[in-house]
């Protein structure tokens, strides 16, 4: 694990004008002063001392005396995360949802068993570490073998693939690069859901040190060590550049009783048993997505004026009216794979909740159904590969049920779980626009254009008006 701090040096066209180029600190300062007194900006850059800006700081405004969090806000920080979980990705993107930043994705990237996190990094029991590293091996494995079976299957089978026939057939060099592209992606897409959410990833975050702050708390206050590791490294790059903001990115103790709360929630559920899409035996196809979409209008009649709120509505950018900016929508899905939960996890709007309690395993096999003969050779190795899965999903329930904090590294990429977003119906649109276009995941597809179809059994008459499957490739 290796965090490092990006700072931003003015581009050559700002040089050759001479504008100012100020510290993280130092800008803060400079447009907080606006607050008290409107002496202007060349007033404020007076008081800078060039050979001491660390220092000029405190001289223009005292941040730490004045206490609004706001302030913090105005000090821009970029961080980039080297070789963390997934499942921490993931975790860390839950609490900073407004971040700009992006993560190595499994959609483009193949991964080996070199990418693991090490189990005692990732609180793995003394006990169990051997049965979790063969695990992960077979895991692999299985993930291994899935690639070369899909891109077999899609040789067999190339209309189910979705890549258009004249890319298939253009003999030109960059006909056949798209080609290899679309392929390498179609095997990817289905074989990520035996990846282990304990392999390694890199994540970059740009966010206020606010942002970065309340990170380190929760990070901090989390029983997990690699969530405590990845805070200490956080913290000694952002005394880099806000270092009078240090004393707030600490542990909090409020933030640890809430987190060990919802981990005994989740284990006093768990303690039930195993649901019926992890015991042994279950049919694999067994996928229970099933999407429920709330909506909660301003008032009653609303119906029309979404209409209307739709009618210069051209792309998934373009003007949406008040009514539908105003309409509560709480939608999601009893189970969804992570793959998938932690690109909608990312969406910036709204609140997301997902009870990381697994309740099944997805892999791609619903697709295999789509063939006349429902399958092939491939097929049914297939079908073998999606017993490891489930049986590391059941794994991590049982170790949820025993209250060990680290049973989700126990998870893969298909395991599923409840989730949930509550945000407006104007961004609820834009997601499913985005998320139903061209080259996006069939997944996501599949979650929203079922999600869709619940809002249009309420709203029919705004089919056709959102832009379902229209957005441009990813």
């Amino acid at each position: 694990m290796k965090v490092t701090q990006v700072s931003i040096q003015p581009t050559d066209a700002a040089r050759a004008r001479k504008t100012p180029a100020l510290t993280p600190e130092l800008l803060a300062a400079s447009a907080a002063r606006y607050s008290r007194n409107n002496e202007g900006l060349e007033s404020i850059l007076s008081r800078i001392d060039p050979q001491n800006m660390d220092r000029s700081v405190d001289s223009i405004f005292r941040m730490i005396d004045y206490g609004h969090q706001s302030i913090a806000d105005m000090v821009p920080v970029a961080m980039f995360m080297d070789g963390i979980s997934i499942w921490l990705a993931y975790y860390v993107w839950s609490l900073c949802p407004t971040a700009g930043g992006q993560e190595s994705s499994t959609r483009y990237i193949e991964l080996t068993p070199d990418a693991l996190v090490d189990p005692e990094l990732i609180g793995i029991p003394e006990s169990i570490i051997p049965e979790w590293q063969l695990a992960m091996v077979k895991a692999f494995e299985a993930y291994q073998q899935s690639l070369e079976l899909w891109e077999s299957f899609g040789e067999a089978h190339p209309s189910l693939t979705a890549i258009p026939p004249e890319v298939l057939t253009n003999t030109t060099e960059k006909g056949k690069k798209t080609g290899a592209r679309m392929k390498r992606n179609y095997r990817f897409d289905r074989s990520r859901y035996y990846l282990p959410v304990a392999a390694a990833t890199n994540v970059m975050l740009i966010m206020s040190s606010r942002g970065w702050a309340r990170l380190c708390q929760h990070l901090s206050s989390h029983p997990l060590p690699e969530a405590q590791q990845l805070a200490r490294q956080i913290r000694s790059e952002l005394s880099l550049s806000a270092p009078r903001l240090m004393k707030h990115a600490v542990h909090n103790l409020t933030i640890e009783h809430g987190i060990k709360a919802e981990l005994k929630a989740l284990a006093l559920v768990a303690e039930h048993g195993l649901p019926n899409t992890l015991t042994e035996g279950t049919p694999s196809t067994t996928h229970p997505p099933i999407a429920k979409v709330v909506v909660s209008p301003p008032d009653e009649g609303c119906g029309l004026r979404f209409t209307q709120d739709l009618e210069y509505h051209d792309n998934r950018y373009a003007w949406t009216g008040s009514t539908l900016q105003r309409t509560a929508v709480r939608f999601g899905w009893d189970a969804m794979a992570m793959g998938e939960i932690r690109d909608l996890n990312r969406h910036r709007t709204g609140n997301k909740h997902c009870p990381l309690i697994p309740t099944g395993f997805y892999s791609a096999l619903d697709q295999l159904s789509q063939t006349p003969d429902n399958g092939d050779d491939n097929a049914s190795q297939l079908r073998t590969l999606n017993e490891v899965g489930r049986h590391l999903s059941a794994k991590a329930h049982t170790q949820l049920a025993n209250q060990d904090p680290a049973y989700i590294y126990w998870t893969l990429l298909g395991t599923q779980f409840p989730f949930e977003q509550l945000t407006t119906a104007d961004k609820f649109i834009y997601e499913a626009e985005l998320r139903t276009g061209i080259g996006s995941h069939f997944r996501y597809a599949k979650h929203l254009k079922d999600a869709l179809e619940e809002w249009y059994a309420q709203y029919p008459d705004t089919r056709g008006l959102i832009l379902e499957g229209n957005a441009e490739p990813e």
